[in-house]
């Protein structure tokens, strides 16, 4: 069982995301947003899924490759702090999303790879010790656990399924 992250084990910046994930398991909230996420997505239309609701913000497709490559930066940061205390840098969205083909691909090919990045991630967290999930490392100047990372996932993917019914659906 993975617990609930202490406020010292993510940033403030974290805190908006770890706040929106509930008190159940974890690992099984990331194993219902698996098909939570991929139905929605899929009851999506292709030409919906290019749709952005204001200039400069970014396509449906946008928002799920989004939501991918941080739970792959996330989950790589996990492995990394669960084997040694590093720092690791940042990572910016804005220049993710400049060289990402997200809209060339079909939103089958992204529901297809965000399952397969859950499944791994799910793979990842359930291989670790208890005393591994609360190692440490500085990811983007601030300490983070390896636990707070699994709830970061899950909020960073709540948040967006909330813009996502809000503004796009």
């Amino acid at each position: 069982m993975i617990n609930r992250p202490q406020p010292d084990e993510y940033s403030a910046y974290a805190s908006r995301y770890v706040n929106l994930v509930g008190n159940e398991p974890i690992l099984q909230i990331l194993e219902n947003q698996k098909d939570l996420t991929a139905n929605l997505f899929g009851g999506i239309d292709a030409e919906k899924a290019m749709y952005a609701y204001a200039d400069g913000k970014w396509t449906i497709k946008q928002v799920l490759g989004h939501m991918i490559d941080t739970e792959r930066v996330h989950s790589y940061r996990a492995l990394a702090f669960s084997h040694e205390a590093i720092e690791l840098p940042g990572f910016d969205q804005d220049v993710y999303m400049a060289n990402a083909t997200f809209n060339l691909r079909t939103l089958e090919d992204l529901i297809g790879e965000y399952k397969t990045v859950r499944e791994s991630t799910l793979y990842l967290f359930r291989s670790m010790s208890e005393e591994q999930l609360t190692r440490k490392g500085i990811a983007s100047g601030s300490p983070v656990s390896v636990r707070g990372f699994a709830y970061m996932i899950a909020g960073h993917e709540l948040h967006h399924i909330k813009i996502l019914k809000e503004k796009y659906l």
